[in-house]
């Protein structure tokens, strides 16, 4: 084997050198910005994890640069550990797949991001097993709070509850009451769905509601039949069919319906409930809304898309994000949360319920 020459060398150096400072961000330690810095690694710990010491403002700012020269980022592993606690917040929903539910889902993350606490996004599926799987699991990870969007009752949900975990409960109240609560006045928005019915005559009128475990599906009945009960118009029981929030089972649940009668309006639970009535009534050849006037809820963010021409109950997505934010922090810093924060809500009328 030769030598290699002097000139080779260097060029050896020079590659070793260049290579540690292409150093991968994960390989870079916190000793490394103590270096860089000029500082002690106490320093550059507490600097770093936002703990006020007597570091001056130049020493921060230096350590700072430091760090982001180096690409260093804090392992966070260490300080859960220490701490029992983690920035992290689990955002659990029951169907990623409903544009609903997703929408609400990116709203809430992008609050959550500008906030500093990144999220973990969990798929419930409406299980109870799997909702306290979720939350059992989220706890082992030292989450700091859970968003609970859509909830079911269940064991892990109540003893989550005792351990004093944050959750923030959206859409639907908590199954058995208590916490803090995000969403709209369901109860509010059917009673307002039934003044639109009886200003329009709706009077021989259906409802395909949706699951009664969720108070959201609950109260939007409730308010509804309650108006048009003090109207003198109350809905009969044989008018009322039960149904999942899909598509598919909105179909199945109009094709029940039509089997006995065709009412002349129907209120559905949810905006997908009221795609797959519309798909009945065309098979049916009923005109939307000559023969059957439609009424759905949520004003489905595909609405504009797909079903333009559905009216339905307009619920401020985009807000959802900074409120349940808001709620967390509340938790978190022991402040008494309101037991409710209501989000406005507004009818959009479109042609099929004219």
């Amino acid at each position: 084997m030769s030598a290699h020459a002097p000139s080779d060398l260097r060029r050896v150096g020079k590659s070793v050198s260049a290579a540690h400072a292409r150093k991968p961000a994960n390989a870079v330690g916190i000793q490394d910005v103590a270096q860089r810095s000029g500082v002690s690694i106490a320093t550059v710990s507490r600097v770093l994890n936002g703990i006020k010491a007597k570091a001056t403002e130049e020493t921060e700012a230096r350590v700072r640069k430091a760090a982001d020269d180096l690409g260093y980022r804090p392992a966070h592993a260490g300080r859960a550990l220490r701490m029992r606690q983690t920035k992290l917040v689990a955002l659990l929903i029951p169907d990623i797949s409903n544009a609903f539910y997703s929408t609400i889902a990116r709203s809430i993350e992008c609050a959550l991001r500008q906030s500093d606490h990144p999220m973990i996004l969990c798929n419930t599926d409406e299980d109870s097993a799997l909702q306290d799987f979720y939350l059992d699991e989220m706890q082992s990870y030292h989450v700091r709070g859970v968003a609970l969007l859509g909830a079911v009752e269940s064991s892990g949900l109540q003893r989550a509850l005792s351990h004093d975990l944050p959750i923030a409960f959206i859409n639907r109240r908590p199954p058995q009451g208590g916490g803090v609560f995000v969403g709209i006045d369901n109860y509010a928005a059917g009673r307002a769905v039934a003044e639109h019915f009886l200003i329009k005559n709706f009077t021989e009128c259906a409802i395909i509601r949706g699951p009664q475990y969720s108070s959201a599906s609950r109260e939007r009945f409730e308010g509804f039949t309650s108006r048009l009960k003090e109207a003198g118009a109350p809905v009969k029981a044989e008018d009322i069919v039960d149904s999942r929030l899909s598509i598919e089972d909105g179909y199945e649940a109009a094709s029940r319906l039509f089997n006995r009668r065709r009412p002349r309006a129907v209120f559905c639970g949810n905006d997908l409930i009221a795609y797959g009535l519309f798909r009945r009534c065309a098979e049916l050849n009923l005109n939307v809304p000559g023969n059957v006037a439609v009424f759905g809820f949520d004003d489905n963010p595909l609405n504009d898309w797909v079903a333009p021409w559905l009216s339905t109950v307009h619920i401020p997505y985009a807000a959802f994000g900074t409120a349940v934010t808001r709620a967390l922090m509340e938790l978190w810093t022991g402040e008494r949360p309101a037991h409710a924060e209501l989000l406005p809500f507004s009818l959009k009328l479109r042609g099929s319920a004219e």
